[in-house]
């Protein structure tokens, strides 16, 4: 095993390394009945709420221009419903992945995609869940907070988090408990400004990711948006910051996490489950 993934390993278990989940973590998610796998990237997500048929190139340039042209002609609720159609209403296979992360009882997961597999894993687990949200009226911060007591969830305010327990963050959304998602481009325009100006993020993770290093999972970065959060959550990150499995990585990509002083892995989701299981092996036989 790679000295990079030694390291990998032992800051996940001592909590401060941090997964940030890109769509590639569903990689091997299907629909049993249809055998399907589940959209997750920005094409696929574009494909499946055009009922499979490509739109107009400038609109499959990435998933949030397409659900900003989906929001113009048919409303909001469009894309909202389409979201839950996917992602609350249709079932999927379990994640290797995300089930290997749960049993790992890490503090602290930030998961970019919009399904609901790590709650799933969690759902035996009390935990806070943070859910990003965009364009609400009358709300100071752009985040909803809910606890989670090992039955359901409850919506609270950042003053009752109790900090001792896992912290859950889906800055895109989740139809779970509730549906809110960042999706449209105007969505991403409210919630980075959002970000940027650190209303988007609760306090008590701000405390908690001071110093933090990130493993990146299935996380491509050849779009100003996806480029444009991750930089933002992972504000006040160690240096270096961490590390990205990218397999194949562009020169866009390299150059970028070389500024954030992010170490890239040439290997996907399935060779890092591999790696893992070795060292839950190794870690057995010490």
């Amino acid at each position: 095993m790679s000295s990079s993934y030694e390291s990998i390993f032992s800051g996940l278990s001592d909590g401060s390394v941090i997964p940030y989940l890109g769509a590639g973590a569903l990689q091997g998610v299907i629909n049993p009945t249809s055998g399907k796998s589940i959209p997750a990237d920005s094409e696929s997500l574009i494909l499946a709420m055009n009922n499979g048929q490509p739109m107009a190139p400038k609109l499959m340039y990435e998933f949030p221009r397409a659900a900003m042209n989906v929001e113009l002609k048919r409303g909001r609720s469009a894309v909202n419903k389409f979201l839950d159609a996917t992602y609350r209403d249709t079932q999927w296979s379990t994640s290797a992945l995300h089930t290997w992360l749960a049993q790992q009882k890490l503090p602290y997961i930030v998961d970019a995609n919009r399904d609901t597999q790590l709650q799933l894993q969690y759902a035996s687990t009390p935990h806070t869940l943070i859910v990003g949200i965009a364009r609400m009226s009358g709300k100071d911060y752009r985040f909803r907070l809910f606890n989670y007591d090992g039955t359901r969830y409850s919506a609270i305010e950042q003053e009752a988090v109790d900090t001792s327990l896992p912290i859950l963050f889906k800055p895109l959304g989740t139809p779970l408990p509730e549906s809110n998602y960042i999706a449209s481009d105007a969505d991403f325009v409210d919630y980075i400004t959002e970000l940027m100006g650190g209303f988007a993020i609760p306090s008590f993770v701000k405390r908690l990711r001071q110093n933090k290093r990130y493993l990146l999972l299935g996380m491509r970065l050849n779009r100003d948006t996806d480029r444009m959060v991750f930089s933002d959550v992972i504000f006040g990150a160690d240096k270096p910051a961490g590390w990205a499995l990218i397999p194949h990585p562009t020169d866009k990509e390299k150059r970028y996490l070389e500024k954030l002083n992010i170490e890239i892995i040439n290997a996907d989701v399935a060779e890092f489950l591999t790696a893992a299981q070795s060292w839950n092996k190794d870690l057995v036989a010490a």
